[in-house]
């Protein structure tokens, strides 16, 4: 990455755009060299050279990404939707010796006790009677990149040669923190450079390309994703201090962007958005990132003419997934070649069979093919931060004989189809087990993505009162717009690839879906309300039909129309006060309403 900056000295092409502002990749390249000379005075001899970032998408941010390459220091993305103890430490754990911020998020750090002293905390953005940034930064104005080179790690006492290297850390970037504190994974300068090379390599990034970045450059998706191959190819970035989706082809015009990164519900904002007459006036020719969804996919290109990419790459760089020109709608894609990926067992650690479909597209085995995804082979998994027990967890083996140890476990499920194409069906964590049959949350997902009235979608368990998991989806309706129990149950009578158990049992209307600060969905809080929750709340009761009939082999019942989507069994009404106190006391009649609090 530390040549990659170099490289950027003599171009006085348009490298940074923001706002009304722009500034050239010379001027990009000598303002990153001043904040590494800068570093290599302020960094206290002995301690990790690691630099948090606490801003917005605002030009200060990629310059320190380019100080951090040039002195040899690590940038942690610290996560400004944090707060309190969480922020403090997410500051501690990462060992910030330097804390950027701006005055905006001054009233997060008050009060707290930071790991840091306060003349370590840098302010980027100056009033008009305190200058002190500008003046600090002042003294180091004409410093050249190839004189700051490793100044980062001369200052702290840190790297024998004293210049970077591709095994010099870059990137301290925080995951999801979903299912416990956010893990801070590392990545290399030359990870880094090599995922930045490959991107160029993949989307034919031109010179005169300009890369738009509007997720938050804290999470990994924007820096490896964006910044990375923007660098690489020489491009341009354009920033968005927050993502807006209103304001996104606006941008995109503005800039003349014609590349842009997204993760989770981004997309479903921009097409929850009026359509206009110029939706297709824009320079934009490609989107890349994950969780649209096909249908979702499908609907942007044919909206705003763009090319949407939904690809697969785990955040801490162990396993991914390239899309290939033959892939099936609905499907990633396959293992790059000399890769080893395979869906197994998660407990075994066997392979898994291939999944079966029907001419419909719907998953015939799915509780014999979906498993964990698993990469065998080569790995550029660098590890957690100070967290050996999390990074064992990542490349665990089998108890007792040690299969599968040295593999990377991505904690994401897969199904893998006849041709070898890998098919997405949610995080290990969003498995339902419904009258025992395992469920993919995001296969449901992919299906009621298709009912028109819903903006978004999101499929998660709550537990059932007697045994395994029911079916909950949330709904996201626009403004003004009420569920419609009939239509709903129409809508899932014709899915031909709806199977009998994924019917959701409760339904939640929402006004938006609530999502992590990088557009995540917010699975854990829903599941945490299931269906004590503010919003309207429509259901299907467990109730037997009046026509049953007994099979004679084993005296079981059975129900002739439950295994079709509009029968009685798929009948919503609201569900009450009183429905919910009878559902509850089902739950402590079979000793089982402490699953709620899960």
């Amino acid at each position: 990455m530390a040549e990659l900056v170099q490289a950027q000295w003599g171009d006085h092409r348009i490298a940074l755009k923001y706002q009304d502002s722009a500034l050239t990749h010379h001027q990009v390249a000598g303002a990153a060299a001043a904040r590494a000379a800068l570093l290599g005075d302020v960094l206290p001899r002995g301690a990790e050279p690691h630099i948090g970032v606490l801003l917005d998408n605002v030009p200060e941010f990629p310059l320190w990404l380019g100080a951090a390459a040039l002195a040899g220091a690590a940038i942690a993305g610290i996560n400004p939707t944090r707060r309190g103890p969480e922020l403090v430490r997410d500051i501690a754990h990462t060992d910030c010796a330097l804390l950027i911020t701006e005055r905006a998020h001054l009233p997060l750090l008050a009060g707290l006790d930071l790991p840091l002293p306060p003349e370590r905390i840098l302010l980027t953005d100056d009033d008009p009677d305190d200058p002190a940034y500008r003046e600090l930064l002042a003294p180091y104005e004409g410093a050249r990149p190839e004189d700051v080179l490793g100044s980062a790690l001369r200052a702290t006492g840190h790297g024998r040669a004293g210049r970077p290297d591709p095994a010099t850390r870059m990137l301290l970037y925080f995951t999801s923190g979903s299912t416990g504190a956010p893990k801070a994974a590392l990545c290399t300068q030359g990870r880094l450079a090599a995922a930045g090379h490959s991107l160029v390599a993949y989307f034919g990034v031109r010179r005169e390309d300009v890369h738009y970045l509007c997720m938050p450059m804290f999470h990994g998706n924007a820096v490896i994703a964006g910044w990375s191959p923007a660098l690489a190819g020489g491009a341009a970035v354009a920033l968005r201090r927050r993502f807006s989706a209103s304001a996104f082809l606006p941008d995109v015009r503005r800039y003349g962007a014609t590349y842009f990164t997204y993760v989770g519900r981004a997309v479903q904002y921009l097409l929850a958005t009026p359509p206009a007459p110029d939706d297709r006036d824009h320079p934009l020719r490609t989107g890349f990132g994950t969780e649209a969804g096909a249908v979702d996919v499908a609907r942007f290109a044919d909206r705003f003419g763009v090319r949407l990419i939904e690809g697969y790459g785990s955040s801490e760089g162990g396993a991914s997934l390239q899309r290939t020109p033959d892939t099936p709608a609905g499907a990633v894609g396959r293992p790059a070649p000399g890769d080893d990926l395979a869906v197994v067992d998660p407990d075994t650690g066997d392979e898994l069979p291939r999944a079966h479909l029907d001419l419909a597209g719907r998953l015939l085995n799915g509780a014999q093919a979906i498993g964990e995804l698993v990469n065998r082979g080569r790995s550029a998994f660098e590890g957690y931060w100070r967290n050996p027990e999390a990074t064992a967890a990542r490349t665990r083996g089998r108890p007792g004989d040690g299969v599968g140890a040295g593999w990377y476990w991505t904690g994401d499920l897969f199904f893998r189809d006849a041709e070898g194409f890998f098919h997405f069906a949610g995080r290990a964590d969003d498995r339902l087990r419904v009258d025992s049959e395992n469920l993919a949350a995001a296969v449901i997902e992919n299906i009621l993505a298709r009912y028109a009235p819903a903006t978004g979608a999101a499929v998660y368990a709550v537990p059932d009162p007697v045994a395994g998991d029911q079916v909950m989806a949330a709904l996201a309706l626009p403004r003004g717009t009420a569920f419609d129990p009939y239509d709903f149950a129409t809508f899932l009578a014709a899915q031909p690839d709806l199977g009998t158990k994924m019917a959701p049992r409760f339904v939640r209307a929402v006004a938006a879906l609530p999502v992590t600060a990088t557009n995540k969905i917010h699975r854990v809080a829903l599941r945490r309300a299931g269906f004590s929750c503010p919003d309207s709340v429509w259901w299907r009761p467990i109730e037997l039909p009046t026509r049953l009939r007994m099979r004679a082999t084993d005296g079981r019942v059975e129900r002739p129309d439950s295994g079709r989507p509009g029968s009685a069994l798929l009948r919503y009404r609201r569900f009450t006060d009183e429905d919910r106190a009878a559902l509850l006391s089902q739950y402590r009649d079979h000793g089982r309403e402490h699953l709620l609090e899960r």
